[in-house]
């Protein structure tokens, strides 16, 4: 099973990766009202179970993978 986590930041936490990049892109011209910058980690689990699998990715989340003060995150589960 492949899992696939989107962790972003919260609203109302800064980004100043977002900002640079909102920031540059228009001064390259484009219309661009608001950037986040997020990242995604694609994991490949030895798990048949979809329930087991989302329960065991969350745990990963929340002890490594994202910061939940400041982070959301946002699995997607699909097989191989």
């Amino acid at each position: 099973m492949r899992a696939t986590i989107l962790v972003r930041p919260k609203e109302g936490i800064l980004d100043p990766q977002g900002d640079a990049v909102q920031e540059s892109l228009r001064h390259l011209g484009f219309s661009v009202g608001a950037a986040r910058i997020g990242r995604v980690v694609d994991l490949e689990l030895d798990a048949g179970d979809p329930g087991a699998a989302r329960a065991e990715v969350e745990r990963m989340c929340e002890q490594l993978l994202a910061n939940p003060l400041i982070e959301r995150y946002e699995i997607e589960l699909s097989e191989r």
